[in-house]
């Protein structure tokens, strides 16, 4: 055996090929890896290239939303922005306008309200402070608003006695008839 070439037995020669196969399978699938990888991140620095193109462009200023139907509820807005390269410079966004919002103070702002105030007898009417809550689409909003609105009825207090002397006259007048 001394001079006998190392043989391998025949059970194990189909065990070593199958390793070789997946060694092999294994080493193309780590190149596929590294080159789709590589490809990534050459697309990667395709793309400060195209933002800067859109740096050119201004930032979309929008209008009020304009309500379709009524005051309130589904609308439309236009937006505009400038700039050379732009390749849209108008286009036009749908809103919503909620219904339940104070419109006399923009339909786009929403403010938290204090109670009621007491009632000025001089102007009869009660006022009250809003504090801006929330804005719609960057909408231009007063940061605090007040509201007045009639006290309803002012009631003045009338004496007692001239009730009561009222209705013992009238009794007095039936017991006569």
């Amino acid at each position: 055996m001394a001079g006998c070439p190392l043989t391998i037995p025949s059970h194990r020669m189909p065990q070593q090929q199958q390793q070789r196969r997946m060694f092999t399978a294994a080493l193309l699938a780590l190149v596929f890896i590294l080159a789709a990888v590589s490809t990534t991140e050459a697309g990667k620095k395709e793309k400060p290239e195209k933002k800067a193109k859109k740096s050119d462009c201004g930032e979309w200023q929008w209008s009020v939303c304009v309500p379709t139907n009524g005051d309130c509820g589904l609308g439309t807005r236009e937006g505009t922005r400038t700039g050379a390269e732009c390749k849209q410079t108008t286009k036009t966004q749908k809103c919503k306008i909620p219904c339940n919002w104070k419109k006399q103070f923009g339909a786009e702002c929403k403010y938290q309200f204090q109670a009621w105030g007491e009632c000025d007898l001089n102007t009869a009417l009660k006022t009250r402070t809003g504090n801006l809550k929330r804005a719609l689409h960057n909408a231009d909003c007063q940061k605090t608003v007040t509201i007045s609105k009639p006290c309803g009825k002012l009631t003045k207090p009338k004496p007692q006695e001239s009730k009561k002397k009222k209705k013992e006259g009238k009794k007095q007048e039936k017991m006569l008839d």
